[in-house]
């Protein structure tokens, strides 16, 4: 039995937020081959603000073989080298790279047999523009203290792959592997009537994920559009531009934010939808996205994240991140009538069954957290 000792800055089980903290609630519910997880975080959301309904300072369940550490301000580097030191983990799995406390502390002071670094699509182009000159400093002192050398990585494709090569260079050490999503079923849908589209977006409210961008294209929009934004505010700058832009939609939109969306109502939500839209300026895998394939919704998407090819498979459309572009992707579905809608939603489920190779992806793992065939359980 493995022990893998997981840091990163948030993670909660009701927390939708997607991205690393679904990426690792993922892998924790899925991958359970001779293996045990403590996850250590912070007892905080995105906000900084205290997150409801846990307990502190100690190590808590959260599945049958996962136990979670919602740490404190108080002396946090030390709690958790302290546990480190007592567990003994054979793996330090640190999710992400920016993060004092969770990233930087574990693979500088903890001592493990291996230490694994995942990225999480930080190194991505579109993610480096984002703060580019302190991120830029920020790495290039990981790479004058050979840091870089004293951890494996972890990529999601073989994209990710080549942009940690290109960072750190092509000696380190990188295991691919790729995410494990959840998989909705794929409901009867709501009719689609011409001239009429239900659009829904599930992400953080970030510049990375272009929400400005979906509301200004609406605005050009001719068909009658119901638009529900779910997910927590990353950025509340940016937010007020879209609450802005929102309050000037011409009466054929219609935009609402409901906040945060449970995890266990995001397939209900999806299902009541007709096409999700998320046109970010990059993901490393895209959690919402591909949930909302396996739902049986079009996504239109940019064409900087994981699933391009969508239009030849009639599962979406992979558009340019400008405002007319966008546009025209949204009408595009608004103009269809529901025997051709129909078509499109088993193109979307279609495309999720295809893309998911669940063997492959537990392979990757017991490699990467050196699982031996003989020590695996059947799960």
């Amino acid at each position: 039995m493995k022990t893998v000792f997981i840091t990163i800055p948030w993670f909660h089980p009701a927390y939708k937020a997607g991205g690393p903290i679904q990426s690792i609630a993922n892998l924790v519910n899925n991958f359970t081959e001779a293996v045990e997880y403590r996850i250590f975080c912070s007892n905080t959301d995105l906000d900084k603000m205290p997150m409801a309904n846990i307990e502190t300072g100690k190590w808590v369940p959260y599945n049958s073989h996962t136990q979670v550490w919602y740490a404190g301000t108080h002396k946090r580097s030390e709690i958790l080298l302290e546990e480190v030191k007592k567990i003994r983990p054979d793996i330090l799995y640190i999710i992400g790279l920016y993060d004092w406390h969770f990233n930087m502390v574990p693979l500088l002071f903890c001592k493990t047999l291996k230490k694994i670094v995942s990225v999480r699509g930080m190194l991505h182009p579109g993610a480096m523009s984002q703060k580019a000159f302190k991120k830029k400093i920020y790495l290039a002192g990981w790479k004058v203290f050979g840091l870089q050398h004293k951890t494996a990585f972890h990529a999601t494709d073989e994209k990710e792959k080549m942009h940690i090569s290109k960072m750190f260079g092509k000696q380190v050490i990188i295991y691919t592997a790729a995410n494990f999503p959840r998989v909705f079923k794929m409901q009867d849908g709501v009719f689609k009537t011409i001239g009429n589209l239900k659009l829904i977006s599930i992400a953080l409210i970030s510049p990375m994920k272009n929400h400005l961008q979906v509301l200004q294209a609406l605005a050009g929009c001719t068909n009658i559009i119901e638009y529900n934004i779910y997910g927590p505010v990353k950025d509340k700058g940016y937010w007020q531009l879209c609450v802005a832009l929102i309050e000037k939609l011409p009466p054929n939109i219609k935009a609402v934010y409901h906040g945060d969306l449970p995890p266990d109502q995001v397939e209900r939500t999806l299902n009541e939808s007709q096409v999700f839209i998320l046109p970010s300026k990059s993901e490393n895998f895209g959690h919402a996205i591909y949930e909302a394939f396996s739902a049986g919704l079009p996504v239109i998407t940019s064409k900087t994240t994981p699933w391009n090819g969508l239009m030849e498979k009639q599962a979406g459309i992979n558009t340019e991140t400008e405002v007319a572009a966008i546009t025209d992707a949204i009408d595009y579905f608004g103009n269809m009538e529901n025997e051709e809608y129909v078509k499109w939603r088993a193109g979307a489920a279609a495309f999720a069954n295809t893309e998911l190779d669940s063997f492959a992806i537990r392979t990757a793992y017991r490699e990467m957290f050196s699982i031996l065939p003989d020590t695996m359980k059947t799960t």
